[in-house]
């Protein structure tokens, strides 16, 4: 049995709506016996509520089986000082972390969505005040680096523009928390108690995730939806190892890749 790292947005859903076959082909990865875990870089609501969503959509799962970067920064920054330039939806899931105004140790930069929210959490004022923490020694950090994502109306800039807005300000390198950190990944594998090499990671983003994934050890499935892009796979560096129309096509492709030993124990 494989273990699999399922990536949600444009894997799962694109804008709440599943893509057609990913429900059953969920069900069917479960079916099959392959230990699955749902790792998302959404940074804009909490993920009791991200899991409640899924689970309305149709897909089974567990909260303990979702994992999110606003819980990656809770491990990471615990005991900190915290600038948190977030959705105040996530600030629950922050438990642990000073969250303070000034006089801070580290400045956390979120993520967006499709509502208005994210201008007054990225306002003028508020990346000044992110700015001279940073000047005045505050280490860096953002929940991602993604820099847009695939809606129902099109593509989305996303809080990656910001993060390197202020890198390019302060001359500091933000830590990115989520993926394709290798601490992102290794905390999923271990979730699992699994080995890279005999994980699969099935995602949209083959600039960010195939790459990050493969680096680590991984193999990767790139599906043709949600941010999916031709013109990204052509000049990827390195490649998926399988590209699949979309996750409903996966699990048979999974079967074949594990019969040749191709990823598999």
């Amino acid at each position: 049995m494989a273990c699999i790292l399922l990536d949600v947005d444009g894997v799962l859903h694109v804008s709440g709506e599943p893509i057609p076959g990913s429900v059953e082909a969920v069900a069917e990865l479960r079916a099959s016996g392959h230990s699955l875990r749902f790792v998302t870089n959404n940074s804009t609501r909490p993920r009791a509520r991200l899991a409640e969503e899924l689970r309305a959509m149709g897909f089974a799962l567990d909260d303990a089986e979702l994992q999110t970067t606003p819980g990656a920064a809770a491990r990471e920054l615990a005991g900190k000082r915290v600038l948190a330039l977030v959705m105040e939806a996530i600030v629950p899931d922050l438990e642990g972390l000073e969250l303070v105004g000034h006089d801070v140790d580290a400045v956390l930069i979120g993520g967006c969505d499709e509502t208005l929210e994210p201008n007054q959490v990225f306002s003028y004022m508020n990346m000044a005040r992110a700015f001279s923490e940073i000047r005045m020694g505050a280490s860096l950090y953002c929940l991602h680096k993604n820099t847009w994502w695939q809606t129902s109306r099109g593509p989305m800039l996303d809080s990656g523009a910001y993060v390197a807005g202020l890198e390019y300000a302060t001359g500091v390198e933000a830590i990115v928390l989520g993926k394709p950190s290798p601490s992102y990944f290794a905390a999923a594998l271990d979730a699992l108690e699994a080995e890279p090499e005999l994980t699969w990671m099935v995602t949209d983003d083959v600039e960010a995730d195939v790459r990050g994934a493969r680096l680590f050890g991984m193999r990767t499935a790139l599906v043709r939806t949600g941010k999916f892009r031709p013109e990204t796979l052509e000049r990827a560096d390195p490649a998926p190892d399988i590209v699949v129309s979309s996750l409903g096509q996966f699990p048979s492709l999974l079967e074949e890749a594990l019969s040749e030993g191709f990823g598999a124990p």
